[in-house]
């Protein structure tokens, strides 16, 4: 199995990005040829494309089921398992998204309640547990709005993203508003109109 250029380009591209994000870059250029491949590979096929050992293959695809990010496939009258990766490319975003989430956020989300539980010793240690405190909201503020988006259909995730600097606008509008309505309600309430209290005045 020859890789087109394009595709080989995409692929040893993708290998060496992998590595940037912590991901083996056996296992990111294995990721890549099934994203781009149009129909599901086996574990021959993949390494015969990729001149990987049947070992190596073995291990990028575990590694990827791990992560969730392939398909296992049987075809009619074929005992070998084919892999394919998901279509949606936002269903890809979202799973990438969900298990860094499990592996990298929750431990260190653990960690910071465990600390902020602690009763401080010395002012160091109040010091630090302000700044922890300041981390943990943070990351809770980003994994609940994360939780939000992953209940999201990909159209709705789509929308959203293209609205870019406008959610800005209406968050600053709908503040405006907010801080309208606020004032008009701590107004103190006139029982006569202002027009009507100077008549009043007079009168007396």
């Amino acid at each position: 199995m020859n890789l087109a250029p394009l595709t080989q380009r995409f692929v040893l591209h993708f290998g060496e990005m992998g590595s940037r994000w912590g991901i083996n870059r056996t296992v990111g250029q294995i990721y890549a040829l099934l994203y781009v491949s149009p129909r599901a590979l086996n574990a021959d096929e993949i390494g015969e494309a990729l001149a990987f050992s049947r070992s190596n293959v073995s291990m990028g695809l575990k590694e990827l089921q791990s992560w969730n990010l392939v398909r296992l496939q049987h075809l009619p009258n074929d005992r070998r398992e084919y892999f394919q990766a998901p279509e949606d490319v936002w269903a890809i975003f979202r799973t990438l998204a969900e298990e860094r989430r499990k592996r990298e956020i929750d431990p260190t989300l653990s960690m910071l309640r465990d600390a902020l539980m602690e009763q401080p010793a010395t002012q160091d240690d109040i010091h630090a547990q302000a700044r922890m405190k300041q981390m943990h909201d943070l990351i809770e503020l980003l994994t609940g709005w994360l939780a939000d988006v992953q209940k999201m259909d990909s159209a709705t995730l789509i929308k959203l993203m293209k609205m870019g600097a406008k959610v800005q606008k209406l968050l600053e509008v709908a503040g405006s508003v907010k801080a309208g309505l606020t004032g008009r309600a701590a107004a103190p309430k006139l029982a006569v109109p202002p027009a009507d209290i100077s008549e009043e005045t007079n009168r007396s």
